[in-house]
């Protein structure tokens, strides 16, 4: 049985409203997103690609800089604080399977805020 192809997804919009700019504030010397596409790169042996998914040049430019792809910017109807993640992760997918040619069976999910996941726990998800 061949392993699935898994799309990293990180979703970071520019807008938020609680804590301004928080995907890109330092946090210990680096900003918060960093962690997460620290982690998704070191766990690349699971993914077929780690994707950015911003409307956000300045969030563009510091996940190219930590190393994720940033292969589109996220249409402005799907950068609102009251857009759910679902309709983005579909948008991201429909891109990705669109330029690879590909159908990806699983999408993870990992969001900028949670900086204390492990590669383990990235593999350990994907056991479930």
């Amino acid at each position: 049985m061949s392993s699935p192809t898994v799309l990293a997804a990180i979703p970071a919009r520019g807008g938020s409203k609680g804590v301004p700019r928080k995907n890109i504030r330092p946090l210990c010397g680096k900003p918060l997103i960093a962690y997460t596409i620290e982690t998704a790169l070191a766990a690349r042996h699971l993914f077929h690609r780690v994707i950015v998914s911003t409307d956000d040049e300045e969030i563009a430019a510091v996940a190219r800089q930590y190393g994720a792809e940033v292969p589109f910017m996220r249409p402005a109807d799907l950068a609102g604080d009251k857009v759910p993640t679902l309709p983005v992760l579909q948008h991201v997918v429909r891109i990705i399977e669109a330029q690879d040619n590909i159908t990806l069976d699983w999408v993870m999910l990992l969001q900028p805020t949670d900086p204390l996941r492990t590669v383990e726990d990235l593999e350990t998800a994907l056991k479930l």
